[in-house]
Order: structure tokens, then C-alpha cells, then sequence
């Protein structure tokens, strides 16, 4: 297989998995830790489910792309800086979800900060692994890093 072909479908699996995730978000995160009572309940009502899946994909995709395109550097072309963005990226999506959780549950008079805590854990996995799949679906056409983290 050509490797441009090939490439493109590391591409297409990753923009696959995106839409999927988008189009599934509250199923994906009830599958990974379903919360009993009303804390599932709400974010499903609310939203902050799908609003969860945009901010985890931006925040990802978007750090994926400043590595491989904006930095995109011999000198930054190693697994440890790879792993920095990894990190930032961990940290970032799941503030942001956080914040965003507790301002919609704040607005509409719910408190629910144990499940909210434990949602932040959750989503510094999904961060992780969002993450890699962003850095193998683009990194092919990275002029410098291109080969990090492997």
C-alpha cells in the first residue's frame, strides 16, 4: 500500500472515531463510568455530555497540531516533548470540562462536586487517549516531528 494511502486512512480513522464520539458522547462516558442517581441525569439534560465531547476533541486535536505543525521542530522532535504536549493536553481538557460543568450545574442550582471530581478523572483519560489518536492521525506531514513519540 502506498504510504500516502495509508496515511490518509490513519486520517480517516481518526476523524472516524472524532464524529463518533461526538455523535456518542453520552453513551461513551456512561460506558466508561456510569454515575448513579441524578449526576448522569443532568449532564444528559444539560448537554454538558456534547459540550464535553467538543471541548475534549478541540483542546486535543488542537494541541496535537501546534506539536506537529506549530512547533515543529528538529530540536523538539523527541518523545519527552511529545509527552509535554500529552500532559498540557491532560490537564487543560479536563479544567476546562470541569469549569464548564460546574458553571452549568451553578446556573441551574445543583451540586454535585464528588461525581464532578471523579468526572475530571475520567476525562484526563479521555484526554490521553484522544490525544494519541489526534498525533496518529495528522503527524504524517510534519516536516521535523513527524516520528515522535516513536
Amino acid at each position: 500500500m502506498n504510504r500516502n494511502v495509508r496515511y490518509l486512512v490513519f486520517l480517516a480513522i481518526g476523524v472516524l472515531l472524532a464524529v463518533l464520539f461526538l455523535l456518542f458522547p453520552a453513551q461513551i462516558y456512561e460506558g466508561i463510568r456510569y454515575f448513579d442517581g441524578g449526576y448522569s441525569n443532568e449532564m444528559y439534560n444539560y448537554g454538558v455530555y456534547d459540550t464535553f465531547a467538543l471541548i475534549m476533541l478541540l483542546v486535543t486535536w488542537i494541541m496535537a497540531a501546534v506539536y506537529y505543525y506549530v512547533i515543529n521542530s528538529v530540536r523538539f522532535d523527541r518523545w519527552p516533548h511529545w509527552l509535554i504536549m500529552l500532559v498540557v493536553s491532560m490537564a487543560l481538557a479536563p479544567g476546562v470540562c470541569f469549569g464548564y460543568n460546574e458553571y452549568v450545574f451553578a446556573e441551574n442550582g445543583l451540586s454535585y462536586l464528588s461525581e464532578s471530581m471523579q468526572m475530571v478523572f475520567v476525562n484526563v483519560l479521555m484526554a490521553a487517549v484522544w490525544y494519541v489518536v489526534a498525533s496518529f492521525s495528522i503527524r504524517w506531514w510534519s516536516s521535523n516531528c513527524r516520528h515522535s513519540p516513536f
